[in-house]
Parts: C-alpha cells; sequence; structure tokens
C-alpha cells in the first residue's frame, strides 16, 4: 500500500463563535491510501481544543505504519484490534485512518461503509443546524432561514458573561421557529448554580435537551445535574472514551461522539454498545470539518437519537460532496466506500 498527504485550508461561511473560543478557519489533512489502484480517504482537522496543529497531524498520520500491511483488509483488522497505531496516538489520528481504510475497503469490494458496518439500507438523518454566539435578531433571522430549507432541528450555542443574553437569543430563536426542535449547547461554560437557576428557564422555552452544560473534568456533577434537571443532559466534552460512556451510562440522558474524539467508528459502535439499555441515548457530534470528515458518521446515523452532522455545512467551501445535508438531512450514499468525491470532480 502507498500512502500521502494533502493540507486544505477549511474556511468558514462566517466566523463561529462559542462560549470559550472564536473560529473562522482551520486546516485539514487529508490521507490517501491506495492500493491496486484503488485509492481510500481520510481527513483529520487541526484543534487547538483538542492540541493539534497541522504539522503534528501530518507527522503522526504520516507514522502510522499501513505500508507494513500486505492489504488494507489486514490493516483494518489490525486498527481494529488496537494493535496499528500506539495507546497515545490522538483520536483524531485513529479516526481519519480508519476512515480511509473503511473507503478503500469498501471501493474494493464494492460496498458502502454502512453495509460493512451490517447496516442493511443507506441512513438518512435530520440533522441539527448549529447557531453560534450572535444577537437575538441575527440567530432569529438564521433560524428562520434554515426552517425554511427544510432543517427540523437547531443547535443554539450559550455560555456567554450574561445569561439573560443567551436566553434573549434562545427566545429569539424560539419564536422565529416555533415548530423546530431546540437543543442547547454552552459548551461547559456554566456552574452547577448558574446551571440549576437556568435550565428551568429553557425547559419553559420548549428546548430538547442541553450539551454539556458544566465545565468538564467533574462528570460527578454533571451526572447530579442531569439527576435533577428539568430537561435532558448530554454529555460531551465528558464522554470522550469507551470508559467515560461506561461511567456516565444510565446516569446522564445522553452522550455525544464525535469520531475525531473517540477514534473512529469502531470505537463509537463500542459506546453505543456500552450504553445500549442503560436509558442513555446516543448523540452524533461532529468538528467543524469537510464532507469526508463527517461521512463516516453518516454511515452510523441510524443509531443515533440525536444527529448533529453540520459541521460541513458551515464552510464557505466544501472540498468534498456527497452526505447532502442541505435541506436538512444527511444521506449515506449507496456508493461503495464513504461515497464522497472531490467537490472539483464531482
Amino acid at each position: 500500500m502507498k500512502t500521502r498527504l494533502h493540507t486544505a485550508r477549511l474556511a468558514l461561511a462566517e466566523p463561529l463563535r462559542i462560549s470559550r473560543s472564536t473560529m473562522a478557519a482551520r486546516d485539514a489533512v487529508w490521507l490517501t491510501v491506495e492500493h491496486d489502484g484503488t485509492a481510500g480517504h481520510g481527513e483529520a482537522v487541526s484543534s487547538t481544543y483538542l492540541g493539534l496543529d497541522t504539522d503534528t497531524l501530518r507527522r503522526l498520520l504520516g507514522a502510522v505504519p499501513l505500508t507494513r500491511f500486505a492489504t488494507p483488509e489486514s490493516a483494518l483488522e489490525a486498527l481494529k484490534a488496537g494493535e496499528l497505531t500506539p495507546p497515545d496516538t490522538p483520536a483524531a489520528v485513529t479516526a481519519a485512518v480508519e476512515s480511509a481504510l473503511l473507503d478503500l475497503v469498501g471501493r474494493r469490494a464494492g460496498l458502502p461503509v454502512h453495509r460493512l458496518l451490517g447496516a442493511p439500507e443507506a441512513p438518512v438523518a435530520a440533522t441539527a443546524r448549529t447557531i453560534g454566539i450572535t444577537t437575538p435578531a441575527r440567530a432569529a433571522a438564521e433560524a428562520r432561514r434554515l426552517v425554511a430549507r427544510g432543517f427540523e432541528t437547531v443547535k443554539v450555542k450559550a455560555g456567554t458573561a450574561d445569561p439573560e443574553d443567551d436566553l434573549a437569543r434562545v427566545r429569539a430563536v424560539r419564536d422565529a421557529a416555533p415548530g423546530a426542535r431546540l437543543l442547547l449547547d454552552p459548551n461547559g461554560a456554566w456552574s452547577p448554580a448558574l446551571a440549576t437557576a437556568l435550565l428551568p428557564r429553557y425547559a419553559a422555552l420548549g428546548v430538547e435537551a442541553v450539551e454539556q452544560p458544566l465545565a468538564p473534568g467533574d462528570p460527578e456533577a454533571l451526572c447530579a445535574l442531569a439527576e435533577r434537571s428539568p430537561l435532558p443532559v448530554i454529555a460531551d466534552e465528558d464522554a470522550v472514551t469507551l470508559d467515560d460512556a461506561r461511567r456516565l451510562a444510565g446516569r446522564v440522558h445522553g452522550v455525544n461522539v464525535k469520531l475525531a474524539q473517540c477514534g473512529g467508528v469502531h470505537a463509537a459502535l463500542r459506546i453505543a454498545e456500552a450504553i445500549e439499555g442503560s436509558g442513555t441515548r446516543l448523540m452524533l457530534g461532529c468538528l467543524t470539518a469537510s464532507t469526508l470528515s463527517l461521512a463516516p458518521a453518516v454511515h452510523l446515523a441510524d443509531r443515533a437519537h440525536w444527529t448533529d452532522l453540520d459541521g460541513h455545512l458551515l464552510l464557505a467551501r466544501d472540498p468534498w460532496t456527497g452526505i447532502g445535508g442541505e435541506n436538512g438531512h444527511v444521506r449515506a450514499s449507496g456508493r461503495p466506500g464513504l461515497g464522497v468525491t472531490r467537490a472539483d470532480l464531482a
């Protein structure tokens, strides 16, 4: 097998502000794995929060010993067994390598990835669409536009210094889109006392669930909040690994699984199995990235109660295509592998 790397700049259509930062662009590193004339692709994106810059991603992706394997199928089996990359390999790197191998194995077998994973039908899911921290008027206008395009779920970012500012934004979105499902994401900005005071007010506005209201690092506090919360609490930054999910199962209402943070498709499937029957539901989330990054998660979308796979929709130009989403629904392709292609080649 042969591998190559390519770095691309992903600019957002407009800066996305959340409680801890504002992002206008990030780098993507694409891994291509070739064997016998067929290629598979994966993507890892830079992240200040995860401590991954472009040079680090290129170094770590380039160091994965894929060329030692005779076939992509044997490399994929080694990855699933935890034998391809060292234990301290960042999850984003493992997920990108797995993506490229799944894409390549699927293309060689003539099967889409969801078929490789045991799902007979191509998943289709209504995805949430994120509205960042902005003025109530702009949030309301964006909500109206999204609902008109077919989005059924809107996720509103929160966590400003003034809690009333967040409430005004959510109230404006609710008034502008009275039939939409609303999710709230403070990105860990609240204290337990503030969350206790605010959650009943958001419940009164019809918010369906709240993601990671408390700062990550104290899952016991998050569980205690979930026990008394008037609306479902979804763990995000506190639900990264399989061990995290096992500790939280049955104690929070949901866990948000992002492939770039848990280690890929098979890691996500292990988390889904761990929480099954516990009362804790699966959410599939994402980083802001291209269609190539999101495609593996879309092939799992039939397993999730909440789907938040809109990262590619935040870009000024998505360099890949194949999962849709512009009308509020992401779809796994029936084409072999991930079913994605470069937009300039489509």
